[in-house]
């Protein structure tokens, strides 16, 4: 084991912790040292092919035996708490899958407590990493449209096509299932990343189409006190999506830009020869703002998020886009929503 290098540990090995396994293993200054899962198949098939990594059941055991630097967390939302907390007792950085919590007091907790350490802590929304939506928020903060007025924020997916059982942990809001906690925190979070946090919510309507617990489609109004107001529509039963869609368009006084992971457009009303946009649409795509990354897997953004928190943790890099303080305010958002809503079942 290189002394130079960050230990890491990867609690939960799902997709997503697969996804972060072959991400994090290509940053030259790791080494995952351990995995814990519930499934002895998978820990076997790894021991099997990687013979010097430590495998537990237990994340405990992980944290104590393995004594990693740093852990992943890709398990189901409602064993982030007391994973988060054992992992700040012992002082272990943490970098844990969205939703923060499916609790807006735990999130707060465990939100104070590693504000008051030296541990670098973050959240997986890994939205606020992509090229092209960075670029619509650079273009939105110079005020290229003018003053922001409204905007719509939308996501779409085929996640639940069909009726379900009730037995999976997505099926059960406590345990951060449904399509609030599962897609809409993603495009909550992305809101406050441009616009800040929300001042209000109201509106909020959710429908149950094909899970048997839980909402398929949600929809809200987000209100803030300077006058920006802005509606979301999330839908992860749409059949005519082949993987998660995010798209956001903001007007403002000056025009509007319609952007998602792929590329952006944006429409001005008069022309802006310092950026060189012509009045009218102006088309840009993900290969003109695209910045290489060292390893891609379902999307850069990803991996430039595995790579900051890896980087804060050297002291290579300051800026944390998404610390459990900015996930807090989405928790806020998701509870504002779920306490002033009206299901409707289809």
């Amino acid at each position: 084991m290189d002394k130079n290098k960050i230990k890491i540990g990867i609690i939960g090995f799902g997709r997503m912790g697969i996804t972060h396994y072959s991400i994090i293993n290509s940053h030259p200054n790791v080494e995952i040292v351990s995995v814990a899962d519930t499934s002895k198949t998978i820990l076997s098939i790894l021991k099997k092919f990687n013979k010097e990594l430590n495998v537990y059941t237990d994340y405990k055991e992980l944290i104590d035996e393995s004594k990693p630097d740093a852990i992943i967390i890709s398990t189901p939302p409602n064993l982030h708490y007391p994973i988060i907390k054992y992992a700040y007792e012992r002082g272990v950085h943490v970098f844990c899958e969205k939703p923060f919590t499916a609790n807006k007091q735990q999130a707060e907790e465990l939100t104070n407590l590693f504000a008051n350490s030296n541990l670098v802590n973050q959240i997986g929304f890994a939205a606020r990493y992509g090229d092209v939506l960075n670029k619509a928020k650079e273009l939105i903060d110079q005020k290229v449209i003018g003053d922001a007025i409204r905007f719509k924020g939308e996501m779409f997916s085929c996640a639940i096509i069909k009726k379900t059982s009730g037995t999976n942990w997505r099926d059960n809001e406590e345990n951060g299932g449904g399509v609030v906690y599962e897609m809409s925190s993603h495009m909550i979070d992305l809101i406050n990343y441009f616009f800040g946090e929300p001042d209000n919510v109201a509106g909020t309507v959710r429908n149950k189409v094909f899970s048997k617990n839980v909402d398929d489609l949600v929809s809200t109004t987000l209100i803030y006190n300077n006058g920006l107001v802005g509606t979301l529509y999330i839908n992860w039963s749409d059949e005519s999506y082949r993987k998660p869609m995010i798209s956001l368009e903001v007007f403002g006084s000056k025009g509007k830009i319609i952007a998602d992971f792929y590329g952006y457009k944006i429409f001005l009303s008069k022309e802006n020869k310092e950026l060189n946009l012509r009045k009218g649409w102006n088309t840009f795509y993900l290969t003109d703002v695209y910045k290489p990354t060292p390893f891609y897997v379902r999307g850069g953004e990803f991996t430039n998020q595995l790579y900051n928190f890896v980087e804060l943790i050297l002291g290579n890099q300051k800026t944390n886009l998404c610390d459990f303080a900015e996930a807090l305010k989405t928790e806020r958002i998701i509870d504002l929503m779920f306490k002033n809503s009206i299901t409707i079942n289809n």
